[in-house]
């Protein structure tokens, strides 16, 4: 049972240097801890290519020592076209998200869209994601928050940074202060986002970890023809950009092809990109922490 918030909030605005720390398996997001990455395809798109690939970008980021999620979602419900790919389905689709975390030793992050997914999902994922679209939906997230998950709140394209508090009380109103906030552009005009830095001191001010969704704040919803296009070339410079700014982790959707990807290709990181991308940003994170 939920009732009035029982941990405190900051303020939209003012830091809060009693920012939460976040436990994901055995890895900690927050006060101190090291920049997180959580990265995979964007939608599942067979059993073995979530192996295969989670297999790669883990292989990446053991090299580099960066702390690493694995993200897929088992179904894209928020697509452009009714012909869209959305993906393999609940039943499906958790069976192969428990392959990649039994396979690699990965802690696993993946979007819930109804309250009835809640509780399956809860026995797989270590992390349950609310879509951008969904920041609102209380119902969904107090089902999220009764899981006992991590519950990985993204802001939606419509919504202010300090009204993430809202969204937050919610969560914490059900007894479950294990919430992250992630960022992912605000849609500026037709099929454009953009992300203002400013984003990210405002929501740590809440007093919880803070991602950036970089990937999917490249996105140019619905521009292309029936399909959400991208602007995959700014990863690195908005990447940076954000860690720079103090951000807790890092959000990828990665493919090896992207041009071949079922879902988001056009806004995704080519895995060849990846090393170097998290070189640079660890040294910038090493920076911004002086």
């Amino acid at each position: 049972m939920c009732h009035a918030a029982q941990f405190p909030l900051g303020q939209p605005g003012l830091y809060n240097e009693q920012m939460a720390t976040v436990r994901v398996g055995d890895l900690l997001i927050g006060d101190g801890a090291p920049l997180v990455l959580i990265g995979g395809p964007c939608v599942i798109e067979s059993e073995a290519h979530a192996l295969s690939l989670g297999g790669a970008i883990a292989t990446v980021a053991r090299r580099l020592g960066v702390p690493y999620i694995f993200k897929a979602s088992f179904d894209k419900a928020n697509r452009t076209s009714l012909h869209s790919f959305r993906g393999p389905g609940l039943e499906a689709g958790l069976k192969t998200l428990a392959r990649v975390k039994e396979a690699h030793g990965l802690p696993i992050l993946t979007d819930v869209h109804d309250v009835h997914q809640v509780a399956a999902v809860a026995e797989v994922a270590d992390v349950l994601q609310i879509p951008a679209f969904l920041s609102r939906q209380t119902d969904l997230i107090v089902a999220a928050a009764e899981s006992g998950r991590v519950v990985n709140l993204k802001k939606g394209q419509f919504m202010a940074p300090g009204d993430m508090r809202h969204a937050l009380a919610k969560v914490t109103a059900c007894g479950n202060n294990q919430v992250l906030l992630t960022e992912r552009g605000v849609s500026f005009g037709y099929h454009n986002l953009v992300v203002d830095m400013r984003t990210f001191p405002q929501l740590r001010a809440l007093g919880v970890p803070v991602v950036f969704d970089v990937t999917h704040s490249l996105q140019l919803p619905g521009a292309g023809d029936g399909v959400t296009a991208g602007q995959a070339e700014y990863i690195e410079p908005l990447a940076s950009a954000g860690v720079a700014a103090g951000v807790d982790g890092i959000f990828l959707e990665i493919h090896e092809d992207p041009a071949q990807a079922k879902s988001d290709g056009q806004n995704a990181l080519p895995f060849d990109r990846l090393e170097s991308l998290l070189t640079r940003l660890l040294r910038i994170d090493a920076a911004a922490r002086v």
